[in-house]
């Protein structure tokens, strides 16, 4: 049977642990005499259990603090002892604490300077280049703080400077809904987004009018080389509605089409998802035709400014870059700018008859109407009075263009300084236009390909000083193919035609009337009104158009008044061929 022996075990009455006469006489297998035990890691506490011999009031090791514990861990603490020989002493000596935090960027006497004389040392590498690690990362936190900051300064800074706006602008109705309204259907925009309806090409019935040629030295300006923008007194313009048109009015009576409108209508209708401001368009339903018309001094005649931005304009009156101040200054820019980039030479391109509107003698602006009909269905035609601007020569062949101007009133509201940014950055001038004008953009491409325009050109027009909105200059010209420009900018022909033959197949099912389709000036929406038939009869005192003398500066009181009277002549001539 086994037998576990226990060695003799000596007695020290002097303390704990065995006496030192043991070592001697104790014979410990595999043990080398004379050899004092020392540990070799600092885990390993082995030696004495405890002394209480040592004294209560241990300092501990340097650089703590005194009293952190208890007095009587000092007899089990035995890593200041000499037992424990140079290993622990070396590593205490080489240990060194990386603090990261941010309390440790305060001033440190020891800590090394860096500076750009400072050159790598074997002797101070593994003690220094963690260090200096750790300040380049933190220097580009400290860099990258300032930068914020002075963002933010700056980005205040220019938010005090720029005009003030209205956090959440509320719309009016391009009309007043009339109590005696009633609201037969309304239509949300969603629905428009899904339709979708090909017609074959159209064909020209009849064209009026006459056209003056293109001046190709517009073509090279540049905002560097810009030129004044022209005004024009004495050429009338007209915005005849279209059962006021007399040769609509003809075609209608050889029943030629089902259905008549004008260009300006069918692009509202076609783009009316991008729209945003309120606009109306009159519907009568005469027999078994359909008229869409347009009521006198309608926003139709205007053009938007900034419709589409995401801080849309202040609707403040007496403010020159109000909504209704700054669309009767793109109306103007829009008439200036369509005839000085003609060559007005007298050579002119005449077609089958003049202009229908203009009587003998008047001076009229050089516009070219293009009746064409569109077949919606076996027994349905829409006809569309559609216009172009000016005319050129390619290659031997005669091309029809559309005229249009951009306008900049102030590059705070964009962020985009066109003098600056056109030559270099001419798509980041083009990108911004098309957020904040999608809706006016898209209506002139829709009517140039309604026109079957070859060319559509869009001029860059802007204020001579912010403040003067009454003075301007072209800073570039550029043309594009309106097909390649509609897909550009997401425009489907398809989609266009879907949502008018929708609205045009539920007009057909109403009743002989008159109605108005309004879209909703806070919801993205059109709804449709059953109207009296002697509704909006007398709106013609209440035109917009009569308003812009409110806006015009006092230095130019002389000349601010006439380009406006030559629109209100070209106007009243219109009223009075209508009375007519």
């Amino acid at each position: 049977m086994a037998r576990f022996e226990v060695g003799p075990v000596p007695f020290n009455p002097d303390g704990w642990g065995p006496p030192d006469s043991a070592s001697a006489t104790l014979s410990v297998p595999n043990h080398p005499s004379n050899v004092p035990f020392a540990p070799f890691s600092r885990s390993d506490k082995l030696g004495r259990i405890a002394d209480w011999t040592r004294s209560l009031s241990n300092p501990g090791r340097p650089g703590s603090k005194q009293g952190a514990h208890h007095p009587s861990d000092s007899a089990f603490d035995f890593s200041g002892d000499d037992s424990f020989a140079t290993l622990a002493a070396d590593e205490d000596s080489s240990f060194r604490l990386v603090d990261t935090s941010a309390k440790s960027h305060h001033y440190n006497p020891n800590r090394p300077k860096f500076n750009p004389r400072w050159r790598f040392n074997a002797h101070n590498a593994r003690s220094q280049l963690p260090q200096r690690r750790d300040e380049e990362v933190e220097a580009r936190k400290r860099e990258a703080e300032k930068e914020r900051a002075r963002r933010d300064r700056l980005y205040h800074q220019n938010r005090s400077q720029m005009p003030q706006r209205r956090e959440s602008s509320v719309f009016k109705s391009s009309v007043d809904i009339q109590p005696e309204w009633n609201m037969l259907d309304q239509i949300p925009f969603s629905t428009f987004s899904k339709l979708s309806f090909s017609v074959p090409e159209p064909e020209d019935l009849l064209i009026c009018g006459g056209l003056e040629f293109y001046d190709r030295s517009y073509d090279r300006i540049t905002p560097k080389n810009c030129r004044a923008l022209e005004r024009f007194k004495s050429r009338n313009f007209f915005k005849v509605t279209t059962t006021d048109d007399p040769v609509i009015r003809r075609l209608a009576n050889e029943d030629k089409a089902t259905v008549f409108a004008t260009d300006t209508i069918l692009s509202t209708l076609m783009c009316a998802p991008r729209s945003v401001y309120s606009w109306d368009i009159v519907v009568q339903r005469v027999g078994n035709k359909l008229f869409f018309d347009k009521r006198d001094g309608s926003q139709l005649d205007l053009l938007s400014v900034h419709e589409t931005s995401q801080e849309p304009l202040p609707d403040v009156k007496d403010d020159i870059n109000s909504i209704h101040s700054l669309s009767v200054e793109a109306a103007y820019i829009n008439q200036n700018f369509s005839q000085q980039v003609l060559i007005r030479d007298g050579n002119k391109v005449a077609f089958e008859e003049p202009n229908p509107f203009a009587s003998e003698g008047e001076e009229v602006a050089p516009v070219g109407y293009r009746y064409r009909r569109w077949k919606l269905d076996d027994d349905m035609y829409l006809v569309s009075r559609c216009e172009v601007h000016s005319v050129v020569d390619i290659n031997n062949q005669r091309s029809f263009l559309t005229l249009n101007a951009l306008n900049e009133f102030d590059p705070k509201y964009s962020g985009v300084d066109w003098r600056q940014k056109l030559e270099t950055q001419r798509g980041a001038v083009l990108a911004t236009e098309l957020k904040n004008n999608a809706n006016k953009l898209a209506k002139w491409t829709a009517q140039a390909l309604l026109a079957g325009a070859d060319m559509m050109k869009l001029g860059y027009v802007s204020r001579v000083h912010p403040r003067d909105h009454f003075n301007h200059v072209m800073l570039a010209v550029v043309g594009y193919k309106p097909r390649d420009f509609a897909t550009q900018i997401n425009l489907n022909t398809s989609n266009m035609w879907g949502i008018v033959k929708s609205i045009v197949d539920l007009c057909m099912k109403l009743k002989e009337g008159k109605y108005v389709l309004v879209k909703d000036p806070s919801k993205p929406q059109v709804r449709i009104y059953d109207v009296p038939q002697d509704a909006f009869d007398n709106d013609y005192v209440e035109e917009p158009l009569a308003e812009e003398d409110q806006v015009q500066p006092p230095a130019e009181d002389a000349d601010g008044g006439e380009p406006n009277a030559s629109m209100n002549d070209g106007e009243d001539k219109e009223t009075k061929d209508e009375a007519a």
